[in-house]
């Protein structure tokens, strides 16, 4: 059974930092192509961060570069999204996504409030 599992957001002030967890099971991590996107109330989900399997070279959305950086660790089956300097509009529901040559899966989001 395929699960991604979602972990570590919550509520936290500007500036502040936040890490977020996606844990795999049920496929083959290693060789799927892995992302977070987040989503706000009334907005399109939309892509922050991608990391490719092998070299795990990462790319990431304009509004989060140089804030946020995303990792993987293939022996724990885990990826990771360290958000730093958070502002008011990083504020949704945050998804990780695995990408393969075949099938993708979604996990069920976490939920991210950046407020004073």
């Amino acid at each position: 059974q395929v699960q991604l599992v979602e972990s570590g957001g919550g509520l936290v002030q500007p500036g502040g930092s936040l890490r977020l967890s996606c844990t795999a099971s049920g496929f083959s991590f290693s060789t799927y192509t892995m992302s977070w996107y987040r989503q706000a109330p009334g907005k399109e989900r939309e892509l922050v961060a991608a990391i490719t399997t092998g070299r795990g070279i990462p790319n990431y959305a304009d509004s989060v570069k140089g804030r946020f950086t995303i990792s993987r660790d293939n022996a724990k089956n885990t990826m990771y999204l360290r958000m730093n300097s958070l502002k008011p509009e990083d504020t949704a529901v945050y998804f990780c996504k695995a990408r393969g040559p075949t099938y993708s899966y979604w996990g069920q989001g976490t939920q991210v409030t950046v407020s004073s």
